[in-house]
């Protein structure tokens, strides 16, 4: 018999194919000092690694897997579309009727281009909004991650008025020029921005909620304050639901915070964790969008017809059970406060942010509601909780600014077993 090749094996066969032996940095590990484990398998809330260990996981795709690995109503309708092909380059009827279903769900939207992940909707969303508004210059928010395009890789310098500098090799300045970066949670610096460049801002993007700096919630009026400054200064709001989308509720954010934006991006839970992403907005803006406007887009993989089979059960599937939203923040609720709990018994300085089914420990004393206070904690010390969790059996984001994402198959026996282990890695950090 084979042997199977383990984690360790295959991190070195992938160092000499794969640059950094992965297909996408964090999975690389590097931010706490480890070898990934490369996984095998998934089902409900377990994911196996290729020597057979189980884990309690809590990245679940990085969101996707809001009903958790594997679900079989989403197995089922994907393998029943398999049998009809794979990809026709055509229009097919999952399509529209994926799309209904969002106009339906999603507040403020008439239309719906599909595309193939959340970096291309969000670029996409980017162009509509300058093809629209006539004008080039964007506002992003330090922390806040939109993707890997070009003009979304951005740093805020010095200051918050600062012109775009790019944080990747490869994107040139010129392309970069054009995207300013504020603070989140500081609508002063929106407001500065704005009227420092009026007239020229074609939107103002933002994560709802903050979720690639680990988890940090609007402060109560920040989104409604960039509804305001937006319709003042004649901008477009788009909210970046790649994250939020279909998990902090049924009709996003837009409906959970109940604040209106014009553009709004998904991804990949509206494929049931396939390759899926999707940017929508009022039939006006959407048909700016070729081959009705001149705002040109394109994708032959757009609306595959597998990824769509996937995506519509998902989502017909929460609709019929809107329930599962208060179920599982309800979840999340309760391991915020155990944590909490735990990291106060045991002197462990850890900040939890929580909302919905989110949450992230930060290890810093201080609350943490900015990038500055997500920056000031102590990565090494996540790298030991990292280690110690992964060790008894429960998988967490490789990385202290990322998200645990909980799903409806975490039972509270697999709370109470992720409450033990941590209880236990505080106690020795």
């Amino acid at each position: 018999m084979n042997r199977h090749k383990t984690s360790q094996e295959l991190f070195a066969e992938a160092l000499k194919v794969l640059p950094g032996g992965v297909n996408s940095p964090v999975r690389a590990f590097r931010a706490v000092d480890m070898a990934p484990r490369f996984i095998a398998r998934a089902n409900g809330p377990y994911i196996y690694d290729v020597e057979g260990r189980g884990y309690i996981d809590y990245v679940c795709s990085w969101g996707p897997m809001i009903l958790g690995h594997n679900h079989p109503v989403i197995r089922e309708a994907v393998e029943r579309a398999v049998k009809d092909g794979l990809s026709f380059g055509a229009p097919t009827e999952r399509e529209v009727e994926i799309a209904q279903l969002m106009v339906e769900l999603v507040p403020n939207i008439d239309m719906v281009r599909m595309v193939n992940s959340g970096t291309e909707a969000v670029m996409s969303a980017i162009r509509l909004a300058r093809g629209a508004t006539g004008r080039d210059k964007i506002i992003k928010f330090e922390g806040c991650y939109h993707g890997h395009s070009d003009c979304l890789l951005v740093g805020a310098g010095s200051s918050a008025l600062a012109g775009g500098h790019p944080t990747s090799a490869g994107v040139p300045q010129d392309v970069v020029r054009h995207t300013l970066t504020a603070q989140f949670n500081d609508l002063d610096s929106v407001e500065r921005l704005l009227e420092a460049n009026r007239g020229e801002v074609a939107c103002v993007i933002v994560e709802p909620v903050a979720a690639n700096m680990g988890v940090v919630n609007p402060a109560p009026g920040f989104l409604s304050g960039l509804r305001t400054l937006c319709d003042k200064y004649g901008a477009l709001l788009v909210f970046d639901e790649v994250i939020t989308g279909f998990r902090l509720a049924l009709g996003g954010a837009q409906a959970y915070f109940g604040v209106r934006a014009d553009i709004v991006t998904f991804g990949k839970i509206i494929g049931g964790g396939m390759p899926v992403g999707a940017y929508c907005a009022r039939r006006e803006l959407m048909e700016e969008v070729a081959p009705c406007g001149p705002v040109y887009q394109a994708g032959t993989l757009s609306g595959n017809p597998v990824a769509m089979a996937a995506g519509l059960a998902q989502l017909s599937w929460l609709k019929s059970h809107p329930e599962i939203y208060s179920m599982i923040e309800e979840k999340a609720l309760w391991l915020a406060r155990e944590f909490r709990a735990l990291a106060e018994n045991h002197g462990v300085a850890v900040s939890i942010n929580q909302i919905g089914s989110l949450l992230s420990p930060f290890f810093t004393p201080s609350s943490v509601s900015t990038f500055v206070d997500a920056k000031g904690s102590d990565v090494g010390m996540y790298a030991r909780y990292f280690a110690g969790m992964l060790e008894r059996g429960v998988y967490l984001a490789p990385a202290q600014f990322e998200a645990m994402f909980l799903s409806a198959a975490h039972t509270e026996e697999l709370l109470e077993h992720t409450r033990v282990a941590a209880d236990e890695v505080f106690a020795a950090l």
